[in-house]
């Protein structure tokens, strides 16, 4: 056998290890764990003597309250050598609200009463982001930390954001070995699978399964049968290609989408939530035969662990099963190769199912140590169930970045409104909206826009309020626009670019004070990008998230302006909704002077005369219900995201991710006017390279018309002869005139009016559609009908 010196791979030539960029959570010390208190919410974690505890206020101003109980529950700021400075009120307001029903379980099940309890209060609005606090804990118990808050003055800006706890243990834990989360409920199964095992479990109908990866990027293949069938001696299992094929999907996912079938199509489970986001249901579970013709004869896999857990139950052994394969990361190629690479999991991830008859279930902890597929370390799955009683609310993690904590997809303050119209909702960057409606489809809206007026739900944008004695040095640095010249109560809509001139983001910039500013864009990683500029520049500004605090209604078309003046009153200080002039806002109650406090915004994303309405989530309802009541003698429609898209393509307003990405800069997504390189004279991020993009331009965005009906799509090439030139970037049929029309992006030597082009299809070549470049926008280019 070859050996190496002990020294050999330090000296020069040598191979060097593996140097791959991971999240945090994979690279942390044993000793280190983190955990993340949303703001307005709170957690309770275990601690032991020793422990160091670190609490940082991560975007700034957010007061934090923190207690300690020993392990009977009797609570004692002395566990963290500190004095209790106050009451406990934040963290009980929270409690009492309602909103938080886990804390009140975590609180019961430790025995731990805040009646009277006095809490070490820390932070304040003066707070900077990064700021922090450190305790040592006294002895063996548990820490509870609160980020409270009351709804917020729009005015004051006074949001609630997160804390982080960073917590090194004192005795570490054993690499590999993390703590379980805490359990969604009270559980009926608390099993564990070691590493390359499988085990069997029956679960009745209506009840919850829930999977877990222990320490992450570990895969587990899940089977299930009809329980009833099992009885009468028919073993079908869970169809993945039916599955597929009924769903339409590559495997189900929280939504419309979720069930899983057998043969027969007989619904078995569906998934209620799911943290990790990427699976796969394309690939047999790992058997013999697959370990044999790679060379590992006899090797341990999952169709043969399925045999053994599933034989006391009557299943006949099969050489390989078919399965879900949860946290499974594959894909297939441009070549038709499938392909299998490290896991998305991470140490507590996991899939939550229902049962939708009696099942007999069976997982596995994969043992494949001969590929990436789990991360080149085999490790445990847990598996939970729940009864059918509880109530789970369907949803995906969403993270802005890769080292957040995931955020479940949430309903905004709307949706029950909404859901009394529609069940197709979408998730749309961590939100619940909107799609279609059963009676209003979307070219129904679409007219509803074009001549009278709809509403829809926009909360899913992200806010930030940006305050400080630097704000407008911060904002006139990150933004392409003038800032400088933006008036109090004035809008303007920006571009937001990193150095090589890409965009981060669209949005639109309120001015709200001298130094108090609202971002709202369609991305998290506007905020992320403020902050650290930011911090790089040394200015003293707060930048925080609002998007929980401010979700929005969108009331648009010609007739918005008649709703809206019956619904809105404001102080005579404040324009009202007709003295709002085109990217201006107002602030205003609803139906008079002591109604639900709004912001109002003449803005909008169709192409007509409309109104944004922002409110706290807690006067949602009586916002909601103030402008539908006032528009049905309008005839008001609802509108939901596949409506929206109709009147925002036709209108040229683009969209992130289809439209602009960080590969283009704003004059190639059509925003070049967001660019003022001759007006604005002091430095911008981006600026030098949008100079030079904008000297020696290589691709133009533009309008196309295409004849026919056939749909074209994102991404579809645009070609003359066999030369590609360009992309399709958004496209749809105007109900308005029939034509089939697009965004496109081409490049600069065949982008005048007139050129004609094709549309490729299929293969790119195999099927052409002809088209012809044109000016765009498709509808008034002029923007008459929003300054109406």
């Amino acid at each position: 056998m070859l050996s190496l010196p002990p020294d050999a791979l330090m000296r020069p030539g040598a191979p060097r290890a593996s140097r791959a960029r991971r999240p945090e959570i994979f690279g942390r010390a044993p000793d280190l764990e983190r955990y993340t208190v949303q703001g307005g919410g709170a957690i309770v974690v275990e601690i032991a003597p020793g422990d160091r505890l670190e609490i940082l206020n991560d975007e700034g101003g957010q007061p934090c309250e923190v207690l300690g109980a020993h392990p009977d529950g009797r609570l004692d700021a002395g566990l963290l050598a500190a004095r209790a400075d106050g009451p406990a009120d934040g963290l009980r307001a929270l409690v009492a609200a309602g909103t938080a029903p886990r804390l009140r379980q975590a609180f019961a099940m430790r025995n731990i009463d805040l009646a009277g309890a006095r809490a070490i209060r820390l932070f304040g609005p003066a707070a900077r982001a990064g700021d922090a606090v450190s305790f040592t804990s006294q002895g063996k118990g548990w820490i509870i930390i609160a980020a409270p808050a009351a709804p917020m003055d729009f005015e004051a800006q006074d949001t609630a954001t997160p804390l982080t706890l960073r917590l090194t243990r004192a005795k570490p834990r054993r690499v590999g070995q993390f703590a379980l989360p805490d359990p969604l409920a009270d559980m009926k199964l608390d099993l564990r699978i070691a590493s390359s095992t499988a085990a069997a479990y029956r679960v009745k109908a209506g009840e919850f399964i829930q999977i877990l990866d222990v320490d992450g990027r570990q895969c587990t293949d899940f089977q299930c049968f009809d329980a009833r069938k099992l009885d009468r001696g028919i073993a079908h299992p869970l169809d993945v290609t039916t599955t597929r094929t009924i769903q339409n999907h590559a495997y189900p996912m929280p939504g419309l989408h979720a069930k899983y079938f057998d043969q027969d199509m007989t619904p078995l489970v569906e998934v209620i939530q799911d943290t990790c986001g990427r699976h796969d249901a394309f690939a047999m579970a790992c058997a013999s035969k697959y370990y044999d013709d790679i060379g590992y004869p006899g090797h341990a896999n999952c169709s043969d662990n399925f045999n053994g857990a599933l034989a006391d139950y009557g299943v006949p052994a099969r050489p390989g099963w078919m399965a879900a394969n949860f946290f499974f990361n594959t894909g297939i190629d441009a070549h038709g190769v499938m392909y299998a690479d490290e896991p998305w999991s991470r140490p507590g991830d996991y899939v939550l199912l229902r049962a939708l008859t009696d099942l007999v279930c069976v997982s596995s902890a994969c043992p494949d140590d001969t590929s990436p597929a789990n991360g080149w370390t085999l490790t445990d799955i847990h598996v939970r169930s729940y009864a059918a009683e509880e109530r789970f609310q369907r949803a995906s993690a969403w993270r802005p970045t890769p080292e957040a904590e995931p955020v479940m997809t949430r309903e905004s303050t709307f949706h029950q409104n909404f859901a009394a119209l529609t069940r197709d909702f979408v998730d749309y960057r961590g939100f619940w909206l909107p799609n279609t409606f059963a009676t209003t489809d979307p070219v129904e809206s679409y007219w509803a826009c074009r001549e009278g007026v709809v509403v829809m739900d926009l909360s899913a944008l992200r806010k930030f309020e940006v305050t400080g004695p630097d704000a407008e040095r911060l904002m006139n640095w990150i933004l392409t626009r003038d800032v400088e010249k933006l008036g109090v109560g004035q809008i303007v809509y920006s571009s937001m670019c990193y150095p090589h001139g890409g965009m981060i983001d669209d949005g639109t910039l309120f001015r709200l004070g001298a130094q108090n500013f609202r971002w709202i864009g369609g991305s998290d990683e506007g905020g992320v990008w403020m902050r650290e500029e930011a911090e790089r520049l040394g200015l003293n500004v707060l930048v925080r998230a609002s998007t929980d605090q401010m979700h929005n209604l969108a009331v648009q078309g010609p007739t918005s302006r008649d709703l809206m003046k019956e619904i809105i009153w404001a102080a005579p200080h404040q324009p009202s909704v007709e003295e709002i002039g085109w990217f201006r806002f107002t602030v205003g109650r609803i139906g008079g002077p002591t109604g639900a406090p709004v912001v109002v915004s003449r803005t909008g994303y169709t192409g007509e005369l409309g109104y944004e309405v922002f409110c706290h989530p807690k006067d949602g309802a009586a916002v909601f219900e103030a402008v539908w009541q006032a528009g049905l003698p309008f005839g008001m429609r609802p509108m939901g995201l596949a409506g929206l898209d109709l009147t925002r393509i036709e209108s040229g307003l683009v969209f992130a991710g289809y439209d602009f990405s960080d590969q283009t800069d704003p004059f190639e997504a059509g925003v070049g006017f967001t660019v003022p390189l001759k007006s604005k004279t002091v430095d911008f991020v981006g600026r030098e390279a949008l100079i030079r993009r904008k000297t020696t331009p290589s691709r133009r965005f533009v309008g196309l018309e295409i004849d026919g009906h056939e749909e074209v799509a994102h991404g579809d090439c645009i070609r003359i002869g066999r030369a590609q030139v360009g992309e399709v970037c958004s496209a749809m049929r105007s109900p308005r005139t029939g034509q089939l029309i697009a965004l496109a992006r081409v490049d600069i030597a065949h982008a005048e009016a007139g050129t004609e082009v094709e549309v490729g299809r299929l293969d790119g070549h195999i099927k052409r559609l002809t088209a012809r470049i044109t000016p765009f926008p498709h509808y008034d280019p002029k923007k008459e009908r929003p300054r109406s």
